[in-house]
């Protein structure tokens, strides 16, 4: 979608902010009427500009995950379209991402435990197509600018 104007644009920055502020907070952030800002935030949903809402869980409970990353090497004469359709169906399988370099997917992983981690470790690399994994577990997070 091209057309976002500075309406649609002060909108998106507010629910970034506080994707819970009501369409009345939001009507009087914007200066629209509620239900302009109903019809804007319907048509950028159907417009996939805003894919979903989500919850943010404070660090501690995050916490409570291992998380990984883990670089995904390719066979010989294999690409993406023969894998990630697999590692959709991976539920701990949080981000995949395509990489440049000596790595053709970066995949980022979320489990409970170390040991969930090893199992959907090595389901990874028993996918068919895949020739190398390369397992880095998170220790620590720093920061996280992601919404």
């Amino acid at each position: 979608m091209k057309d976002l104007d500075a309406k649609d644009r002060l909108l998106l920055a507010a629910l970034r902010a506080d994707a819970r502020r009501s369409l009345v907070e939001l009507a009087r952030h914007a200066g629209l009427s509620r239900s302009a800002v109903h019809e804007r935030i319907r048509r950028l949903e159907d417009a996939k500009v805003i894919a979903g809402y989500t919850v943010r869980l404070s660090g501690d409970i995050a916490r409570h995950e291992v998380e990984a990353l883990i670089a995904v090497s390719l066979q010989q004469g294999r690409n993406c379209d023969h894998v990630v359709p697999y590692l959709t169906g991976i539920p701990q399988v949080v981000t995949c991402w395509s990489v440049a370099g000596p790595t053709d997917l970066m995949l980022l992983v979320a489990c409970a435990t170390n040991g969930e981690l090893d199992t959907v470790r090595r389901q990874i690399a028993s996918t068919p197509g895949i020739a190398t994994v390369q397992t880095n577990v998170s220790l620590r997070m720093h920061f996280d600018r992601r919404a």
